[in-house]
């Protein structure tokens, strides 16, 4: 390599030379690319040596057994935390959801109740209203039959009218009977006894 480093001689070329120049340069191109495929396919030995790693003494093994042991603990307590939180969270989302819960059918029951009421008290005034229609009605048919037969009383029988007149020492009374077409008038004054 130190050859080809060298910078080529200045010499004056002889003309059966310059063939031999360039056949040296092919031969040398081709033993360049040789040992560099050489060295490429040569396998680099590593810059630090292997270490090659010695069976585990009892020692390493106990070692890695607590070590183990210790982060299997630490798991399962992690592990233990987190459905404790989470048992804890959805305790308290049922308690939310049955309060809701509750709260919806206590709201229900109250609308049912003062729908119920309402219905029951349209349907007594309902009822109050024909009953008292009933009543005047009856009531009115009773005045009718009433009348006339008063007036049929008065023209077959006959009625009494009269007045009194009430004093500190005597009761004055007027009567009128009446039997069809005769009157007969009473007239009296009652004295009272008075006590000295």
């Amino acid at each position: 390599m130190e050859r080809e480093k060298r910078p080529p001689s200045r010499k004056p070329k002889k003309p059966g030379q310059f063939k031999n120049n360039a056949m040296n340069d092919d031969e040398k191109n081709i033993l360049m690319k040789q040992k560099l495929k050489e060295e490429r396919s040569k396998v680099r030995e590593p810059l630090l040596p292997r270490q090659t790693k010695k069976p585990p003494g009892d020692i390493e093994l106990a070692s890695t057994k607590i070590q183990a042991w210790w982060r299997g603990t630490l798991v399962r307590r992690t592990l233990l935390h987190a459905a404790l939180r989470a048992l804890i969270i959805q305790c308290w989302w049922r308690q939310v959801l049955a309060r809701l819960q509750a709260k919806r059918r206590r709201a229900a029951l109250e609308l049912c109740t003062r729908q119920l009421w309402a219905a029951v008290r349209l349907q007594s005034w309902v009822r109050m209203w024909r009953v008292r229609r009933r009543y005047c009605r009856l009531l009115n048919a009773v005045r009718i039959i009433q009348v006339y037969w008063r007036w049929r009383s008065c023209h077959t029988r006959g009625f009494f009218h009269g007045s009194y007149e009430l004093t500190t020492s005597q009761l004055s009374l007027e009567l009128d009977i009446f039997l069809g077409s005769q009157i007969c008038r009473i007239t009296d004054c009652i004295p009272f006894p008075i006590k000295n």
